[in-house]
């Protein structure tokens, strides 16, 4: 008899996504495709293509683009189940710059309302991971809230918790952004963060400094862009190096990663080959313009 492996829960803001079709930039692109984008959305729609099941939970605007949000990760293989269609806050939108970053509009979205009824309601039961961004945090005060307490939950039901750090500077200042992301890393099992991104917050400029840092998470890894990626347990340290890849897009890739890590840890791989198959699931991202790879991707 085949047994159904537990889902990972994925919690976080999913925004519809508009992106030059082209790699032009979008002053100047002539043709554009509307998708859906968030990081914790896009890491369970990868584990979904993966193989694994995978639960995603946020607030969508009652309205066409939350409703295209929730057919688009459906379509994926995402379970939506928990997710609450809110009637009086819109569904965020950000765009796309291919080559200079992401424009946002979300300010007042339906997932900045996220709260610790929320995350008191969340049915946890058989869930084997929770995967969570240090995006939400910063979204609002009750969403900060709404983390803090899933973070919580999760600990006193022994979930392991997933944390990638996931600074986006246009939604928050640094200095807050350091402390509160030091401080949800270090309640987290697995944590990701680039080394760049931890030289940024927390003055760390090697994966060793990182380490010293946060030398109580159990699991953590740190990438380095086009270097590689190193992941420290325990006293142990492994070091991958990145797939040399020709890069169309960055955005989107730190996500794919998580979910090949991920996966590839669920399924009880060792260390280099949990780094291998998040490097294998980035390079496949890095090269298109939107944040999901089409079913016939293969990892």
């Amino acid at each position: 008899m085949t047994t159904t492996p537990s889902p990972v829960l994925c919690v976080g803001e999913t925004m519809a996504l508009v992106t030059p079709s082209s790699t032009d930039r979008l002053r100047t692109a002539a043709a554009f495709t509307l998708d859906v984008g968030g990081a914790e959305s896009n890491v369970a729609a990868h584990l979904a293509q993966l193989g694994r099941r995978s639960i995603w939970f946020s607030r969508l605007g009652d309205d066409e683009l939350g409703r295209r949000v929730s057919d688009v990760l459906t379509a994926r293989g995402v379970d939506l189940a928990p997710v609450i269609f809110d009637p009086e806050a819109p569904t965020g939108v950000y765009f796309k710059d291919p080559g200079h970053g992401v424009l946002y509009y979300r300010k007042g979205s339906a997932a900045s309302r996220l709260s610790v009824a929320d995350a008191d309601a969340l049915d946890l039961g058989d869930i084997v991971l929770v995967h969570l961004s240090g995006i939400t945090p910063a979204l609002s005060a009750s969403a900060a809230t709404f983390i803090d307490r899933l973070m919580v939950r999760a600990a006193e039901a022994g979930i392991p918790v997933s944390f990638d750090v996931n600074y986006r500077s246009p939604l928050w200042p640094r200095k807050d952004a350091a402390a509160t992301l030091l401080r949800l890393s270090r309640q987290a099992d697995v944590v990701f963060v680039g080394r760049d991104e931890a030289e940024l917050l927390w003055g760390t400029s090697t994966a060793e400094a990182v380490r010293d840092l946060l030398d109580d998470v159990p699991t953590l890894v740190i990438k380095d862009g086009n270097v590689g990626a190193t992941e420290f347990t325990g006293e142990q340290s492994v070091f991958e190096p990145a797939i040399p890849t020709d890069v169309v897009e960055v955005v989107g890739a730190g996500d794919a990663f998580a979910a090949g890590y991920l996966a590839a840890m669920l399924d009880g791989e060792a260390s280099a080959a949990r780094l291998t198959a998040g490097h294998r699931r980035a390079a496949l991202a890095l090269q298109t313009t939107t944040d999901y790879l089409d079913e016939g991707a293969s990892a």
